[in-house]
Order: C-alpha cells, then structure tokens, then sequence
C-alpha cells in the first residue's frame, strides 16, 4: 500500500490519477500516526514552501514524515515535495524544512541566464541523468518531463540524480538513500511520468 501525504497543499486529483492509471494500491493519509503502516510514501505539493511546512507542523506531519524517512522505506518527494526535503528555503522568507537530504531552495536567478527567459519555469524540459537510479530505470538517459517552479534545489552532486538546463544548470532530481525527490510532476508528464511513477511503484 502507497500513501499519498494529505495536508491541504496543492490539488492531488492529477496524482491519485496517475497511480491509479498504472493500478497502485494507494490511500490519502492525513493522520501522522499511520504514515508507518504503508510501504511506500508520496510527498506531493504545490504552493509556497513556508504555508507547506506549517501545514506539516500543524499535526506533526513533518516529525512523522521524518520518522518514515528513517525508517528505510521508500519516500518520494514531488515539486514542492522535494523541496521540503531539504534543510530550508528563501522562497518569501527564510523557511527551515524536513532536512532529510543536505541543502537548500533558491529562487532562479535570472541575473545567471544566458538568455532572457520567464520565471517560472513552466513547461516540458529535459532531464539529463547523472547516474544509475531504479527510479528512471527503462528510460532514456536524457528525457523531457513537465515543470512548474520558480525556486530549485541546490545541493551536492553525490545526491543529483537528475540535472536540468533553464538558463543555467540546476538539479532537478535527487536521492538520499532511499529518499527521492523530483522537481518535475511525473504525474503531468505522460509516459515518462508514468514510468518514474511505476519505477517507484516497484522499488
């Protein structure tokens, strides 16, 4: 069974709908409490880093998300998921977050552009792998996903296992162990979102 992290961020229609299409056992959760009965975990959000890590705190999400990561099973973060599994955030403040996996969120810095491009970065990108991960197994080693964001993850190398270019390099997917965290949305990215999707699925 798959649990999907419920605390009021973002529109989770698109993902449900994703892992229902590939036939995943899955369930909302709400109640920290039974994060720990699921064999799989979906950190999902959309919205503003600060307003997320509220939310978590409210009923101690965060410390039982925390606990799960700890305990070896897998954990995947997705857009502002993976973001939260970082040490903090300057998205509208300095905003401290999960520190599952060592660094810190950015905002694109436009002044490091090579050309003149919008913020967010919203629309189909490619991701280039950086190494071996059972997440993108059967796939090419470059491929295009869909993005939304304006901040991105800055952390060392040994964690990306995706990079992506808009106006510069910035990682794109990671892995700590067996926490993972994709800044696309694998749910809005057809067959390769899907693929990721049951690559997690069968970890």
């Amino acid at each position: 069974m798959i649990g999907i992290v419920d605390y009021n961020m973002g529109n989770l229609a698109s993902v449900i709908n994703a892992f229902e299409i590939i036939g995943a056992n899955i369930a909302l959760e709400r109640d920290p409490a039974k994060l720990k009965n699921y064999d799989k975990l979906i950190l999902p959000g959309v919205g503003a880093f600060g307003d997320a890590m509220e939310h978590l705190q409210e009923n101690g999400m965060d410390e039982a998300v925390k606990a799960y990561a700890q305990s070896g099973k897998p954990l995947l973060g997705i857009c502002l998921g993976m973001q939260l599994l970082f040490e903090s955030s300057e998205e509208f403040g300095n905003h401290k977050g999960l520190g599952l996996i060592e660094g810190h969120v950015v905002a694109f810095d436009e002044k490091r552009f090579d050309q003149k491009l919008k913020v967010p970065h919203m629309g189909w990108n490619e991701l280039f792998t950086q190494r071996e991960t059972p997440l993108f197994d059967g796939l090419d080693k470059d491929f295009y996903l869909y993005f939304v964001h304006s901040y991105h993850a800055v952390c060392e190398d040994k964690y990306a296992i995706g990079k992506t270019y808009y106006g510069y390099e910035f990682v794109s997917a990671v892995q700590k162990e067996n926490i993972y965290g994709i800044q696309p949305h694998p749910e809005k990215s057809h067959e390769n979102g899907l693929k990721i999707i049951k690559n997690f699925v069968n970890l």
